[in-house]
């Protein structure tokens, strides 16, 4: 059983009024198979969380780990963090003109394994992907991101994710912008890649929605920088009743 391990992280970046620390300790323990939900306001630190775990160099770490089997991600590059089994689905998916979405998987998918998948299993497995995910077999030769729609980003994302076979997903986000077909459709390829690999998914929402299709073990609130509360599913649905005042008052 893998597991990802962040313990006591505080996280600053630096903006027009100076430095200014955004995680203020935080504890979060993952192991293979579990869903966690991380919850919280604007600003609270969710976002930041799951850039830091990736490498973002605009996250600054100044105190704490991120053990991923006991190995040091800190010290990990990029690139090297990816390879290891950490995958990050972006909110804002960045577009790259010119490459196509079927050279980017293939690259990708050579560079995580260290040798390039043979052609006819790969081209099958991508369209077995595409059509679990509701994609039109023309959108591989569409390059990548560029011009697609919110939701089209999105299950972009979570191909990418089945192919790849991490062994943490870390989930930012990704029901921002979809609309309930697109959100039924993404949540259930994550549901697909939890169920197949055993996968960790470390996933930050806004809302409720989406777990009502992916349903964590566990739920954490974020307030500050800090977590303010965890529980179970049920505290997500305390939340949707509720909403963050009385943590934010707090």
């Amino acid at each position: 059983m893998a597991i990802l391990q962040i313990k006591n992280l505080h996280v600053s970046v630096e903006t027009d009024q100076g430095t200014k620390e955004i995680l203020k300790g935080v504890d979060l323990t993952i192991r293979s198979g579990e869903i966690h939900a991380v919850m919280g306001p604007n600003g609270s630190g969710k976002s930041t969380l799951a850039y830091s775990i990736a490498g973002h160099p605009k996250y600054q770490v100044t105190q704490g780990e991120i053990l991923l089997d006991g190995e040091n991600v800190l010290e990990m590059s990029v690139d090297e963090r990816a390879r290891a089994g950490l995958f990050l689905a972006m909110q804002y998916p960045v577009e790259i003109p010119g490459v196509s979405v079927s050279n980017f998987l293939r690259t990708a998918k050579t560079a995580i394994t260290g040798e390039a998948p043979a052609l006819r299993t790969w081209i099958k497995e991508v369209r077995e992907s595409m059509d679990n995910l509701k994609m039109d077999a023309t959108f591989s030769e569409r390059n990548v991101n560029e011009g697609f729609s919110g939701g089209e980003k999105k299950r972009h994302e979570i191909l990418q994710m089945e192919l790849l076979k991490p062994r943490f997903a870390v989930l930012d986000e990704t029901d921002s912008g979809l609309d309930v077909d697109a959100l039924k459709i993404v949540a259930e390829g994550v549901n697909r890649a939890h169920a197949a690999n055993d996968l960790g998914v470390l996933l930050i929402t806004h809302y409720t929605r989406i777990l009502k299709y992916i349903k964590p073990d566990f739920v954490h609130v974020f307030v500050d920088g800090k977590v303010a509360e965890e529980g179970g599913a049920e505290l997500a649905d305390r939340l949707e009743a509720e909403g963050y005042d009385r943590y934010v008052k707090a």
